[in-house]
């Protein structure tokens, strides 16, 4: 059997926790905001990023491909604030580069790891 916490499945851990918090989210603008529209905006979001992880956890190609471009996507993100964020800077000062930096490497390396170990770019691989 194959075991569930690996860096074959990081992305779609992540994609499970971001799911979750989307759905703490609905419930606290629901009940606790009284807003009634937000919500279900909300909702669409952690269930697609629960389908994602649903469907990576059990192997579907089409999630592995969608959360490893999101964590590219998300790397990239975390590049590009390096040089020209002025809000992140803002909101961590000194600490910025002594966070932004590790997080940047360790997304980047996450990512690559996803790739690598679940042979999404190997020829002729299904």
């Amino acid at each position: 059997m194959q075991k569930k916490l690996s860096l074959n499945n990081s992305f779609d851990w992540l994609m499970a926790l971001l799911a979750l918090l989307g759905f703490l989210a609905v419930l606290q603008t629901f009940i606790i905001g009284k807003h009634y529209i937000i919500p279900t905006v909300l909702l669409v979001i952690a269930v697609l990023l629960g389908n994602l992880a649903w469907f990576g956890l059990h192997k579907a190609k089409w999630a592995n491909l969608i959360n490893f471009w999101c964590g590219f996507l998300l790397s990239a993100h975390c590049f590009f604030a390096l040089f020209w964020s002025v809000k992140y800077r803002a909101i961590l000062g000194e600490q910025f580069e002594l966070v932004l930096v590790p997080l940047t490497l360790f997304l980047s390396a996450l990512t690559w790891l996803y790739a690598k170990n679940n042979k999404l770019f190997v020829a002729g691989s299904k």
